[in-house]
């Protein structure tokens, strides 16, 4: 390993946000582009957003994604990641340490006070409300009767005005904040907890973290962290703040204007393939027009040097593209699995449907579809008799001759074994010579009568896999419907 290790983590406060997943996977590409580690810690220590179930749904999310962390305590045994609820002890000796150094200080102010200062600075249109320091003032005997009476308190950082906090980010190259824009950051809660900031910061740098690639939503939050390193004498790990992920109105992409749950998108049948490909590319290039990348090929092109500055526009048709591509691009023998996994849902469930019978649908399907189970509801006469028939192509279509044209074709057909896909398209012109018509004046009605609707597979295709007695019997039904 040459000492590149990063890491995802995120809260468990429910669905997996599908900017998170960018996040999981950029760490994952750059991890695996440079032969480092990839680590995965649950920063769950806001107790009050914990939500049951989340922590293995991220995990469930990640494999099935393929993103497999090589890091974490239990990994080896089966007991995953890393959990900052299990090392409150370690985060005690920090905020400790820094009280020591007069980095940090008790507050003890009320929930009371703090409501009335921030709506006292709102009052005075200040551009950001942030702690007036009132409890760094506090004498020792002051602190110590408080602590002893049982005050509920905080540990806050004590960010000392006029400095100015640089730091250089992969993305948006030289960075600065000013120290008065900063808040004297709560380190250490009073339930006994650490705040996203300090845990953070620790973990990062005990655990050996080199880049610290997180969204651009936490750019604000870097500074806080950048003091920490600085209060502790640690090196900083270099930051890499990831592109928003925008509406097609470029507003941040939010849950009003579409789905943002990664879960949402596995339900409603995206490939992993396909969405993988789709979020690498919301803000990263290879920098030519390749677009279909599969994660190997991903981890092989990535660099964080390509991770653009300005937002991404999540476009949902080309994720639906994607998809597309991806599917065709499958081994029929594994939509087949895909194919009956989606009809056990189905009403056709309790059919018995031969795997060659629905290889051939597949084959005939493929090009047209882009989910697996649009191979069900896109073309639902493979599976049953057309219930109703297209009113506009039954207009169009269906001519008064056209039912003498349909009997003539089943005549002919009916009176070939095992009929194949010529032996139909022989029926077909043979029935149209004879009729002195076009091949169209066969094609449209025998379409709407073996499937109901104008489009779809070639019509040799659909008579040959539902098969000669159906394709007689669909005949003998349109004629009784349309006569």
């Amino acid at each position: 390993m040459n000492g590149i290790k990063v890491r995802y983590a995120p809260s468990p406060t429910g669905y997996v946000h599908i900017g998170n997943l960018r996040t999981a996977l950029y760490n994952y590409l750059f991890a695996k582009s440079q032969g480092g580690k990839f680590l995965l810690r649950i920063e769950d220590t806001d107790q009050t957003r914990k939500v049951e179930g989340a922590v293995e749904n991220i995990i469930s999310i990640l494999k099935w994604a393929d993103l497999d962390y090589d890091e974490g305590p239990g990994k080896d045994a089966g007991n995953g990641p890393y959990y900052q609820s299990e090392r409150l002890n370690i985060y005690n000796e920090h905020w400790k340490y820094l009280l020591e150094k007069k980095k940090a200080y008790y507050c003890f102010c009320t929930s009371e006070r703090l409501t009335a200062l921030r709506e006292e600075q709102q009052k005075q249109k200040l551009p950001q409300t942030k702690y007036d320091k009132h409890c760094l003032h506090l004498s020792e005997d002051e602190i110590m009767k408080n602590l002893a009476s049982g005050m509920p308190h905080v540990i806050r950082l004590n960010v000392e005005p006029g400095q100015t906090i640089k730091f250089t980010d992969y993305v948006r190259e030289d960075v600065e904040f000013q120290s008065e824009m900063v808040d004297d950051q709560i380190l250490m809660k009073s339930d006994g907890f650490p705040t996203y900031h300090l845990a953070n910061v620790v973990d990062d740098h005990l655990m050996g973290v080199s880049h610290v690639i997180r969204g651009e939503e936490w750019l604000p939050s870097t500074p806080k962290h950048v003091l920490l390193y600085d209060a502790f004498g640690w090196e900083k790990p270099v930051f890499a703040h990831l592109p928003l992920l925008l509406n097609p109105d470029r507003s941040k992409l939010s849950k009003r204007q579409g789905d943002v749950a990664v879960e949402d998108y596995r339900k409603k049948g995206y490939l992993k393939e396909a969405l993988i490909n789709f979020i690498a590319l919301l803000g990263w290039t290879a920098g030519d027009d390749r677009e279909f990348y599969y994660l190997k090929d991903l981890v092989k092109s990535f660099s964080l040097d390509r991770v653009n500055k300005s937002g991404a526009v999540f476009d949902i048709e080309k994720l639906n593209w994607l998809n597309a591509e991806h599917l065709r691009a499958k081994p029929d023998d594994e939509i087949l699995v895909m194919l009956r996994d989606e009809l056990k849902d189905t009403e056709y469930s309790g059919m018995e449907l031969t795997d060659s019978y629905l290889l051939n649908v597949i084959a005939a399907m493929k090009p047209r579809v882009s989910f697996a189970k649009e191979l069900i509801t896109n073309c639902a006469y493979f599976y049953e008799d057309p219930q109703t028939y297209e009113e506009a192509s039954v207009k169009k279509g269906w001519k008064p001759q056209s039912k003498d044209i349909l009997n003539k074709f089943a005549e002919k057909i009916s009176a070939v074994n095992e009929p194949g896909r010529e032996d139909y398209e022989k029926a077909l012109k043979e029935t149209a010579a004879e009729f002195s018509v076009g091949n169209g004046a066969v094609i449209h009605p025998l379409r709407l009568a073996t499937s109901g609707v104008s489009g779809g597979p070639g019509i040799f295709d659909i008579c040959y896999i539902i098969g000669k007695e159906t394709v007689i019997k669909r005949i003998s039904t349109i004629i009784e419907k349309l006569k």
